[in-house]
């Protein structure tokens, strides 16, 4: 029987489900996490063989005696995840104290994690990147923006999200971010690429193939969402454009990806840019070596009638699956803002979409800054009903 430790099994709320088709396929999971036993959810109870609790997942010291006392006990780890940005580096720094050689390993982090380090990968790739500068003296910084033209932008080098991403539309702007930005992080300047965020989400196999596809489109931007405190759209497509399929594949291979669930991010040019190409185009983003966040992976599901926790852990147990795929459509999430004056009241909206919706809950407020307070997904046919429903859904009364 082969051993997975899974880091943080109970948050994201949804994560116990890839811990359940695991324990179907017959592997030993073991679960690390910060939340007391007593309090996790029965179906996550459930889909672990045991649970090791330490006080505090921050504490690497901490975790990395879980892992030693589940390998005195259980044996040697065959796999270790949290599917999880945040927990990326450590789980690659585990990996490779403990010889565990079935995921990234803590010397592949730079060029996955540092958004500087990708440019050389996307290259190869032959995808088109941003003109980019490391901030250093604000005198290089203010030249940078001369010769790429505001607005540019801003962000760490390693950062998860939005967090901490500024827009600098002039001389005075860059001034303040120079007041604002974090002391002892390095960060990337950009030139502002005017573009749709387009994703390439995959499952992807020992070999480097991909065992399911598909993708989203976020047509406002998560940076003026979490700086604007804006509601939040974006959905799954019915169907994957064939360019967005073939930059997928091509970084999947330039980055050496093999067996993970990545979210890959691009830009689509909403007009024609110099250096970056035409209206229509694709620019490379970011790579993320996980699933997509939050309900992402639920709204795969809907939108493909299939289960890619179960696909995911095919993977992980058979690096092949039987799970089909099903009817297609379109899967549209909504984040309303709290302290908005809605035109349609939350009962409005889940009594005109009721035949359409498949999820209402409010967003735990780690996830509000990009997501919005209260969620809504729903499942489309056509595009044209997809847009109705934003269209009710983000109405304000004047």
């Amino acid at each position: 029987m082969k051993n997975f430790i899974f880091i943080s099994p109970n948050f994201p709320a949804n994560y116990w489900m890839f811990c359940r088709e695991l324990k179907k396929n017959g592997l030993n999971v073991l679960g690390i996490g910060d939340q007391p036993y007593d309090e996790l959810t029965t179906d996550l109870k459930d889909s672990l063989n045991e649970y090791y609790k330490v006080s505090n997942l921050e504490n690497d010291d901490e975790v990395y005696r879980a892992v030693a006392f589940l390998i005195y006990k259980h044996g040697r780890i065959d796999w270790l995840e949290s599917n999880n940005e945040y927990w990326l580096e450590r789980d690659a720094r585990l990996r490779t104290d403990f010889n565990i050689t079935t995921g990234f390993q803590a010397s592949d982090i730079p060029h996955i994690k540092f958004k500087s380090q990708m440019k050389a990968y996307y290259a190869a790739a032959g995808i088109p990147t941003a003109r980019y500068h490391m901030v250093d003296t604000l005198e290089n910084c203010l030249n940078f923006a001369a010769q790429v033209h505001y607005p540019v932008v801003a962000k760490p080098d390693n950062g998860v999200g939005a967090s901490h991403t500024f827009k600098i539309e002039d001389e005075e702007q860059m001034k303040q971010f120079f007041e604002l930005k974090w002391p002892d992080t390095a960060y990337i300047m950009e030139e502002f690429v005017n573009g749709e965020v387009n994703s390439y989400d995959a499952i992807i196999d020992s070999h480097g193939q991909p065992m399911f596809e598909t993708g989203n489109i976020t047509p406002m931007s998560i940076m003026d969402i979490v700086n604007k405190n804006d509601n939040s759209i974006f959905y799954i497509l019915k169907s994957l454009p064939d360019d967005t399929r073939e930059a997928g594949r091509a970084t999947v291979k330039s980055f050496g990806v093999k067996s993970r669930f990545v979210h890959f991010e691009f830009f689509r040019l909403l007009k024609d840019q110099e250096g970056l190409g035409k209206k229509g185009d694709l620019v490379a983003l970011e790579v993320n070596m996980r699933p997509s966040g939050g309900v992402t992976p639920d709204m795969i599901d809907f939108a493909h009638s299939t289960d890619v926790y179960k696909i995911w852990a095919d993977m992980i147990a058979f690096d092949r699956s039987t799970m089909p795929v099903g009817t297609h459509a379109y899967c549209a999430f909504a984040g309303r803002r709290d302290g908005k004056d809605f035109a349609l009241s939350h009962a409005d909206i889940a009594e005109k979409y009721k035949g359409n919706m498949k999820m209402m809950e409010r967003i735990p407020d780690v996830l509000s800054g990009a997501m919005g307070n209260q969620m809504y997904v729903a499942v489309f046919n056509s595009r044209k009903e997809m847009d109705e429903f934003y269209n009710d859904i983000l109405k304000c009364n004047e």
